[in-house]
């Protein structure tokens, strides 16, 4: 039998960075916008395996799957046997989407369903956090207020947007845009979490004219050409435009689903999405 789970994108509506913590993390305030770009994902139990196998086409070396996994199985007590993994991937790879972050924690979910729920949602939350900063918001992926080293995850409302997403090809680490921000000084000494609930309750037209990344500034900084789908974006009547998390994935804000459409066909590669409702 098949678990099947679903792993959905994010973007940034908001992203402040703060100072970095004694173990190198930014404390973060961020607003994430679940959407409804998603990869899907097989889970078999196949006890001939000698180790768990992943088939996921465009990722190379060792996938954050396989290390949420090993998590499981070294922290929480349960007989899980060998899974086999089929990833149908949708989100594009190392492009500030939260793809390899959603995989892992869809990972964690499985892994947990499969071997008779044995770990709270709070248990894989706290795995989670030792797998990424994006990992624990997607346990249960929802819109959220993302505090701390991204282990602070607050559900909220958001209302619906309709957006265009224009990837990059040549993709960025998490950890390169971070050591850039911090060279440009584009982080900031303290964080409002009030503040972003405030702008989580505005309507969507206002909500999209305060959209704000302090890592934007890195991306274009280490990928200039972001800045063209940027402008394409806005030339294709985007309320705004703004990269999202470490990037180098540029999103824009349409007033409806018609414009974004078309706004999409206007542009090569670019994707239309929407904020998930559910």
């Amino acid at each position: 039998m098949t678990q099947r789970e679903v792993a959905p994108a994010k973007v940034n509506l908001l992203l402040h960075v703060g100072p970095p913590r004694e173990a190198g993390l930014h404390e973060l305030c961020s607003l994430f916008a679940s959407i409804d770009l998603a990869d899907e994902l097989g889970f078999e139990a196949a006890p001939a395996l000698a180790a768990d196998e992943v088939v996921c086409p465009g990722v190379d070396g060792r996938n954050l799957i396989a290390v949420a996994l090993a998590e499981f199985r070294e922290r929480v007590d349960s007989a899980l046997p060998p899974l086999r993994v089929v990833v149908e991937k949708r989100i594009p790879v190392a492009a500030g989407l939260a793809g390899g972050s959603a995989d892992a924690a869809a990972a964690l979910r499985a892994a947990n369903a499969i071997a008779g729920e044995p770990a709270t949602t709070d248990e894989l939350r706290a795995l989670a956090a030792r797998l990424g900063s994006d990992v624990p918001s997607q346990v249960e992926p929802r819109h959220a207020l993302v505090m701390g080293a991204g282990e602070q995850v607050e559900p909220l409302e958001l209302p619906g947007l309709a957006l265009v997403l224009v990837p990059y090809a040549d993709g960025l680490s998490a950890a390169e845009v971070y050591a850039e921000a911090d060279r440009l000084g584009s982080t900031r000494e303290r964080l409002d979490p009030e503040g972003a609930r405030a702008l989580a309750r505005l309507p969507a037209q206002e909500l999209a004219a305060r959209l704000e990344s302090d890592l934007e500034p890195a991306v274009l900084s280490l990928r200039p050409g972001v800045r063209d789908n940027l402008d394409a974006l806005l030339e294709a009547g985007a309320r705004a435009a703004l990269v999202s998390g470490s990037g180098p994935t540029a999103f824009g804000v349409f007033p409806n689903d018609e414009e974004a459409r078309r706004a999409a066909g206007l542009i090569d590669g670019a994707i239309q999405a929407r904020l998930r409702t559910a």
